[in-house]
Order: C-alpha cells, then structure tokens, then sequence
C-alpha cells in the first residue's frame, strides 16, 4: 500500500526532473535569428575603411595577413566585426564613406578610427580623434536609410547594391565604441575623476543615439563594452604611471579601473534602454573581460607577446607615437622602413601599440560567439531574442 501510493508522487517528480533537465535543450532549439545586414557603428576597433577613404588610407604593413596589403583596417587582417559577419553568412561591411567598389546589399559600416561618442572640440590632425563622433554617424545611418530606398527604386543595378527597406528593421545594430572618450579626456591632461566625472555624459548621448536608431524601427543591438585601455601600449607610453599602479600582468590599473566604471555605468544603460525600448533585444557584451584575459593569459593560447607590439620601433612595447607601424626615416637620401611589422603577427595581440592583430581579434570573437559573454547568455545568432523571452 505504501509502495503503491508513492507511485504517483515518484512519477509525478520524475516527470518534473525530466521537464527540468530538457529546458536548456528547448531553449537552445529555438531557430537561430536571421540577420539579412548589420548596421555597424564605432571607432577602429571596427573600423574597416570609413577613416581612410576620408583622410587617407591606412597604409602598408596594414592588411598584410589576410588582404594581402592595405584593406581600410588598422590591424594586419580582420577585425571582430569581419568575424560577426562571416559568421553570419553575411559578406565583409563596406565603409559608408567609401565609395570605390562598395555594395550595402548587406548592412553598412559607419565607424571611422578615432571615433568617438561624444563630439571632441578638437581637429583629428591636433589630437589623432576623429571628427566623425557617434551623433555624426547616426546622420549617416539615417541619411543612408531614407536615400538607399529613393535610389534602389531606379531599379537595376542600385537594387543589387543597396539594402531592401525590410532589412532596416530585422537587420543587427552593432557597437563598439567609447574607448576614445576615456583616453581623449586623459590626453587633455585630466585626473582620473575628471574622466570619470564626465562619463555619465557620455553615456547618455550613447543611449539616445540607441533610442533614434530604434525610433528609425532598429530592433536588434550587440553591444561591446570597452576594453581594457590600461594595457594598450599607445597609452602606457604617453601616461606614465607608479610602479605601484601596474598589475600583475603588466597593465596600468587606473586606466583600466576607469574603463571598468565606464562599462559598469554602459550595463546599467543597457538595462534601462530594455525598459524603455519594449521592443528591442539588446545584448551587452563583455569583452573587457575576453580581451584582459587574452592578455594575462595568452601565452596559453600561442601569443607569446601579449604586451608587445608587433608592428612599430623602438622602446619597451616596441612602440613610439613620432614613429609608427609602417614609418619611414630618410638615410642617406633613401626611404627606410623603420616601423617594420614581426615576423609573425599571430603570436602578438598587439598589432600597433594601439589595435589587435587579426589573431587576437579571432579570439576574441571565437569567446564571444557563443554567448558566454553576454547578457543576457544568448550566441550572436540568437541575438534576436529579447532578454526574459
């Protein structure tokens, strides 16, 4: 009699551990998201030719590891955003400012190297930051929205170059950007709590730039947070520090605990454009954490040099600011290559004192694909799902 009226109940549990123990599966059997464009904006990180058709190619050594030769990227091949959208069965982001052999069937790139969120009062030749601030490439983005759709209807070949109206709404909106903002604002010789004073600022123009992408029917948004700025060379060599202040791993932590309270106040905005945004699905991304640990841990992973740059002269990162990768000096009336590339970028992370070499930037993207980053944990081919559905 007992065994018998425990019958129901054990049946009854076991059904709910079995129901339990398949939730992930039911979830992870929902049908990846179909991404016809992305829409990409930001500064060099993923930049891949907005600054160079406007001042001037980013020249040789750039490109050599998988272009062949200079390709609008400041890295020696691909960038993250190459990764995202190869993984997406989508073709490399033309640069909106470029117009030779350019197609947009499947997104746009508005992101130019030196960019930043905030508008800097300042020309790129006096502080190497990029006229082309995150409002500026909004004006782009919506610009090119409403034209591309005047344009495709001539029909013929401007319908096989530019994107179909339905792909403006179900298209994925990337960002990386705001590294700038936190170093521009230490290049004008502010502390540390003059940095930070003015980050709220900065991440309230971010945020109503979102809030006008999705008022345009934007519904989808992968968002980077910054990096970590404390272990980039260009700053290291410009901002000296106390021995005190560097970590274990080589890095200057004040630049890098700024750059954490930076993405701490970007989650939190994150968080609130959810609220506000009842549409949207919108992913934060962690790849401060993906890049620090490329760094500390590197040598696990074949980058024999995590701190060193790869393609420069002189000084204890191999990196000199007069002096850059592909600078030349005059000898004897000759041209000489003095910012010479390394025999081997694939065992660098650094590739300039200041941008990632293509392997790096695989690595991140290869820890940053499947979600383990995220919030909420979802893989870049879900990012359509909004965060509690």
């Amino acid at each position: 009699m007992l065994m018998a009226s425990l019958f129901p109940i054990l049946v009854t549990t076991i059904f709910a551990i079995s129901l339990f123990s398949l939730t992930p599966s039911l979830v992870l059997a929902r049908k990846p998201c179909h991404f016809p464009a992305i829409f990409n904006f930001g500064d060099s990180n993923s930049d891949t030719g907005g600054l160079s058709a406007a001042f001037g190619q980013a020249g040789p050594p750039n490109g050599e590891s998988f272009f062949g030769g200079p390709a609008g990227r400041y890295s020696d091949g691909r960038l993250v955003i190459d990764f995202i959208a190869q993984s997406l069965g989508l073709p490399y982001l033309s640069a909106f400012l470029d117009s030779v052999g350019t197609n947009f069937t499947h997104g746009a790139n508005f992101a130019t190297a030196g960019s930043t969120i905030r508008p800097q009062n300042t020309t790129l030749q006096q502080s190497g930051f990029s006229p082309i601030s995150l409002n500026v490439q909004y004006y782009e983005f919506h610009d090119f929205l409403v034209r591309s759709q005047v344009v495709r209807k001539r029909g013929g070949v401007y319908e096989t170059l530019l994107p179909k109206e339905e792909d403006f709404s179900n298209a994925l909106y990337t960002f990386d950007i705001g590294q700038n903002d936190l170093t521009a604002g230490y290049f004008s010789n502010m502390s540390t709590e003059e940095v930070k004073a003015y980050v709220p600022d900065v991440l309230n123009q971010f945020q109503t730039i979102i809030q006008y992408i999705y008022g345009q029917g934007g519904r989808y948004f992968w968002i980077h947070n910054t990096g970590p700025v404390g272990c980039l060379p260009y700053v290291m060599e410009r901002i000296p520090v106390l021995a005190g202040q560097i970590d274990e791993n080589g890095c200057a932590s004040p630049f890098n605990e700024v750059a954490q309270f930076f993405n701490l106040g970007l989650k939190k905005t994150v968080e609130q454009l959810r609220k506000d945004l009842p549409l949207a699905a919108i992913t934060y991304v962690d790849v401060y954490s993906v890049k620090y640990s490329l760094i500390s841990q590197g040598r696990k992973h074949g980058f024999v040099q995590p701190l060193r740059t790869c393609c420069g002269h002189g000084g204890k990162y191999n990196y000199n600011k007069n002096l850059g990768c592909g600078g030349k000096i005059s000898k004897h009336g000759k041209e000489v290559l003095v910012g010479a590339p390394c025999k081997d970028p694939s065992t660098y992370v650094n590739w300039d004192g200041v941008h990632f070499t293509q392997a790096a930037n695989q690595y991140i993207f290869e820890h940053i694909v499947n979600g383990s980053f995220s919030d909420p944990p979802i893989p870049l081919n879900m990012a359509c799902q909004r965060k509690g559905n």
